[in-house]
This record gives structure tokens, C-alpha cells and sequence, in this order.
């Protein structure tokens, strides 16, 4: 596909431009996104997926604190398929996925791609927030164009360390390199788990609004994404545990049945280890590593607390240190712990264990096999993404090196 001049120039004046927003402090915010990575490439495979990962929730926290409401525009199937390529999740999951993310107060539905002033007006929005990455249409141009030059758009920080595309390369290589307390061999590192900082340009001509460089947990982002609230008197306090990898719609159902069996709930959430995740699940599970399942779980507005690192019998000493009142577990099968006993057995003899069926059987590796099903189309369409993001690439270091020949020739 051919990418006018007009268009590139467009969308270079929008990204240059700085835009200044005249309202107050009481303002309602309107994120139009169709919550996914806005990636293209790495250096071994090209995929792209719309799974709901901590960087989109990040960005949801920091344009949420940028107003009052939140209201967030989630696009359609259609919608996603005619710009992007088809989705991993159907728009009725990606809708109740996006509701349950806590900084989260309303959705719309089929929200149109290109976000307008009618859009904007319509729901009585003050101005819109994106990431800093670029996102175009099919054709190329700037989704974002007609808010930018009205001084109604915000941008956040795109999350460091987090892209879709990564994520897809540890499911389809297989590797174990992102582990948290596992040893990075030179085999296991690879390109697409390891991939370096990308400057402006990108590695080797790539777009450098998909890369992706080690993701570091730091106190600072725990904190900002924790509640931060106690349990307070005439709570139930209620224990799950369990990988949560990919946290994806199955994750979201069952931990919402749970938080609707008790009218005060205080629901804690124990992640084990990844060594502890890939004993009962193998392979190269889990997907995401413990710092990453911590932001993920923690973005949920069912649960109310993490513990990093639990253990995976669910001990008398646990749940005399958190005063839990109910264990739940889904319909999932339970693994043995290594020495082969029943890890729910202090709970099952309490009778405070409950199996918890929130009619919803998906599981990680359906969304594994799902990727794998369509990784063809995707890459296709990853293909067509990057295009754009190069054409825009390429002209903005045009336009940079226009300028550094001017500057010289006028200090001459």
C-alpha cells in the first residue's frame, strides 16, 4: 500500500505538535482505544494481538488521574479486523475485560476507530487520552488528527518492558528466559524475549513503537497499582490462588463470581512462583513471569489484595495470617503438591473450601491455541502495520535531517 505525502505530514505535524487543553481540574476523560499493543515487529517473528495486558491498564491508571471519569471506547470486531487484523478475543470478551480493570467507570461499546469532536461531544467528553505510540488507519492516517489540532487530546507513557508481540514470541518458542528467578542461558534468551531498548528508529528498520526491553517491578509501580485499602470489620475475607497467566476473561469471571458470594468481600489473590507455575503446568508455563501476573491481578476491581510468591498448600498458618474466612478454587483441575497431598486440605477439613463454577471453561491455553490457529493472519497483518509505521518512520527522520542541514547552513 502507497502512503500520500499529505498523510505522513499529517500525522508528523500531530506528533510534534504539542497540544494544550483549556479545561479545569473537573473534567470527564474519554480514552477511544481498542485496547491492544500497538506493536508491529521484533526481530524473529511479526505478531500482534489484542490480549489485555498490565500496559493497558497502566495506561487506563494514568488517564484516569488525569480527570474525573473514565470512559473507554472499545472497538468492534469489524472494526478491528478492517484496520488491525482479526482479534484473538470477541468483542463481547474484550468488553467485560475492559469493565473489569479498576480505574475503569464506563464503557462504549463499537466505539468508532477514528475518534472525532462528535465523538468526543457526545459523551460529554473533555478530551481524549492514547498512549505515545502512533495508531493509524488502514489508509495510513493519524486516528487522532481532528482531536489534536482542537487541543483536546492527552497522551500517557507507554508501559516499558510490555508488548504483545513478546508475549506471543514466548508462547510460540517456547523459551523460559522470562521466568523471574531463572538463569538466562545465551540459548534461551532470545531475540524476541530479550529484545534490546529500541531508539527512535527501531533495530534494523523496525518500528520502535513496539519494542520491548526487559520488564523491571519496581515498589513504585506496586504501589501505584495496589489499593492500598485493609480489610476492614464485616469483611469476608476470601482466599484464591492460583498462576493467573495471560489474565484473560476466564480469570475476570471466575474472580467476579467470587467477589458476588459475599456482600462486604475482601478478596486476596495468591500468585505462586513461576518455577512453582511450570511444575503443575509444564511447558513453558507460566507465560507472563510473577512481577508481570502481579500488575495484572492487582489492575482487577474484584480483588483487593496479592500475595507474591504464595505458597501453594494453602496452609493453617495462612489462613490464621490473613484471617480468611473462605478458600475458593474454579472447576479447574487441582494438582498435587510435590510431596503428592491435597494442597486444599486444611481448608477442605475446616469446610470453608467452596468450588466456585463461574460458567466460563476458558483457560490459558485456549488463548495459546487460538494464537497458534491464526498466527498466519496475524502475521499478515502485522506486516501491513508496520508499513505504515515505517512510512512514518522514515519521513519523520527525513523531516529531523531537513532540519539539522538548515541549522548548519544558517550558523555558516
Amino acid at each position: 500500500m502507497e502512503y500520500s505525502n499529505e498523510n505522513i505530514n499529517n500525522v508528523l505535524l500531530h506528533l510534534t505538535k504539542a497540544c494544550y487543553c483549556p479545561y479545569g481540574k473537573n473534567y470527564y476523560v474519554c480514552v477511544f482505544a481498542h485496547i491492544r499493543t500497538m506493536c508491529s515487529a521484533c526481530n524473529v517473528l511479526r505478531y500482534c494481538y489484542d490480549m489485555v495486558h498490565y500496559g493497558h491498564s497502566n495506561q487506563l491508571r494514568q488517564a484516569k488521574a488525569m480527570g474525573d471519569y473514565l470512559i473507554v471506547g472499545v472497538h468492534t470486531d469489524e472494526e478491528i479486523s478492517k484496520h488491525k487484523g482479526p482479534p484473538v478475543f470477541t468483542q463481547a470478551e474484550r468488553y467485560k475485560m475492559v469493565r473489569a480493570i479498576k480505574w475503569v467507570d464506563e464503557i462504549v461499546e463499537g466505539a468508532p476507530y477514528v475518534t472525532t469532536l462528535e465523538t468526543l461531544d457526545k459523551y460529554i467528553c473533555d478530551f481524549c487520552v492514547h498512549g505515545d505510540d502512533i495508531t493509524l488507519t488502514v489508509d495510513g492516517k493519524d486516528t487522532y488528527e481532528e482531536v489534536k489540532k482542537s487541543g483536546r487530546y492527552r497522551e500517557c507513557k507507554r508501559t516499558q518492558g510490555v508488548s504483545t508481540t513478546d508475549l506471543v514470541g514466548r508462547m510460540l518458542l517456547m523459551t523460559k528466559a522470562h521466568h523471574s528467578n531463572t538463569g538466562t542461558s545465551s540459548q534461551e534468551c532470545t531475540k524476541m524475549t530479550c529484545t534490546p531498548a529500541f531508539d527512535l528508529l527501531g533495530p534494523k528498520g523496525h518500528s520502535p513503537w513496539t519494542g520491548v526491553s526487559q520488564f523491571l517491578q519496581t515498589s513504585q509501580k506496586i504501589i501505584q497499582f495496589a489499593s492500598g485499602k485493609e480489610p476492614q470489620p464485616g469483611d469476608t475475607i476470601i482466599y484464591v490462588a492460583g498462576a493467573f497467566d495471560l489474565f484473560h476473561i476466564g480469570h475476570v469471571d471466575f474472580l467476579e463470581a467470587v467477589y458476588k458470594l459475599s456482600d462486604k468481600p475482601y478478596v486476596i489473590v495468591g500468585l505462586h512462583f513461576d518455577q512453582e507455575v511450570n511444575r503443575y503446568k509444564g511447558k513453558n508455563y507460566p507465560i507472563m513471569n510473577v512481577h508481570e501476573r502481579t500488575l495484572s491481578v492487582l489492575a482487577c476491581r474484584y480483588v483487593s489484595e496479592v500475595v507474591i510468591g504464595a505458597p501453594y498448600t494453602v496452609s493453617k498458618d495462612l489462613l490464621d495470617h490473613f484471617k480468611v474466612d473462605l478458600v475458593c478454587h474454579g472447576k479447574t483441575e487441582v494438582f498435587p503438591d510435590r510431596d503428592g497431598s491435597d494442597p486444599y486440605a486444611v481448608p477442605r477439613r475446616k469446610g470453608i473450601l467452596r468450588i466456585v463454577d463461574s460458567g466460563n471453561s476458558l483457560t490459558t491455553d485456549d488463548i495459546v491455541q487460538r494464537i497458534i490457529k491464526n498466527r498466519l493472519l496475524f502475521e499478515a497483518r502485522n506486516q501491513k502495520k508496520e508499513a505504515k509505521e515505517m512510512a512514518v518512520i522514515q519521513a519523520m527522520k527525513r523531516r529531523e535531517e531537513e532540519k539539522s542541514k538548515e541549522r548548519a547552513q544558517a550558523v555558516l
